[in-house]
C-alpha cells in the first residue's frame, strides 16, 4: 500500500510541472499576415471565434477554414481533382472519386467549389482552387512537434496529407506514369509538392481573390 502511494506521488510530481509549463489549450496569438473573418467576411480579433475564413494580407487572398462539424467544409472530406467544362475550357480530371457526405455520388473538387460559391462563404462567390505557389505560401514550420506545417491557430483541422492545387496537366512519372497526367498537390505533413493522378482522393483548401469592395473602411486597417 505504501509503495503504491509513493508511486502515485512520484507520478504527480512529474505530471503537474509539465501541465504548468505546457497548457492544454494554447491561446491564439496575433499573426503578422493573417486575420480571422466571420461568416459575413467581417474581421475578428485573434482571440475570437468561431471564424469561417482567413484573410491573407500579404497575398490579398481569402482562405477557406476547415471544420470538424461534418458540414461541407469538414477537414476530413477528400476529393478527386475535377473541373467541369465552361465557355473557355473542356472538362478536366476525374469526377466523383473522393469521399464526403454532401454528394450522393461521392466528391470531386468541382463539387466543393460549387457548394462554397452557392453558400457565399464569408460573402464571396468566386471560390476556386489555389495555385501551387499560393498553397505553398502557407507552409511554415509547425509550432509543435508532429503538427501540420501551417499556422494552426488560424487554420485548424488541417490534415497530414496532400492538398490539391489548381495546377493541372502535369506529367506523371514512376508508379503513376500509367495515368499520364495529373494535378499538383502540396503536402502539409512534409512540405513537399508533387503531381498526383486526378483520380487520387486528396484534401482541398479553397481560396478567393480579395474583391475591391472588401477593401472598404472596415478592412483597410488590416489590408494596408
Amino acid at each position: 500500500m505504501i509503495t503504491r502511494l509513493l508511486m502515485s506521488l512520484v507520478v504527480l510530481l512529474i505530471v503537474i510541472p509539465l501541465l504548468w509549463i505546457q497548457p492544454l489549450s494554447p491561446v491564439a496569438q496575433p499573426h503578422p499576415r493573417f486575420v480571422k473573418l466571420d461568416k459575413t467576411g467581417s474581421p475578428m480579433s485573434p482571440w475570437q471565434g468561431p471564424w469561417s475564413c482567413v484573410l491573407d494580407t500579404q497575398k490579398h487572398l481569402v482562405w477557406e477554414v476547415k471544420t470538424d462539424s461534418e458540414n461541407i467544409h469538414d477537414g476530413y472530406w477528400t476529393y478527386s481533382w475535377y473541373l467541369a467544362s465552361d465557355q473557355h475550357r473542356p472538362p478536366r480530371g476525374d469526377a466523383n472519386l473522393g469521399d464526403c457526405y454532401f454528394e450522393s455520388s461521392r466528391c470531386d473538387t468541382q463539387d466543393l467549389i460549387n457548394k462554397t460559391r452557392q453558400t457565399a462563404l464569408c460573402g464571396l462567390t468566386h471560390w476556386r482552387l489555389p495555385t501551387s505557389d499560393e498553397l505553398s505560401s502557407l507552409l511554415q514550420s509547425p509550432a509543435r512537434p508532429g503538427h501540420v506545417h501551417i499556422a494552426q491557430d488560424y487554420f485548424p483541422h488541417m490534415k497530414h496529407g496532400d492538398y490539391w492545387s489548381a495546377d493541372h496537366s502535369q506529367p506523371l512519372t514512376g508508379h503513376y506514369q500509367r495515368f499520364q497526367q495529373g494535378a499538383t498537390a502540396v503536402n502539409f505533413h512534409t512540405g513537399e509538392q508533387y503531381p498526383l493522378p486526378y483520380r487520387n482522393a486528396a484534401f482541398v483548401l479553397l481560396v478567393a481573390d480579395l474583391p475591391p469592395e472588401f477593401q472598404s473602411s472596415r478592412l483597410k486597417s488590416v489590408v494596408h
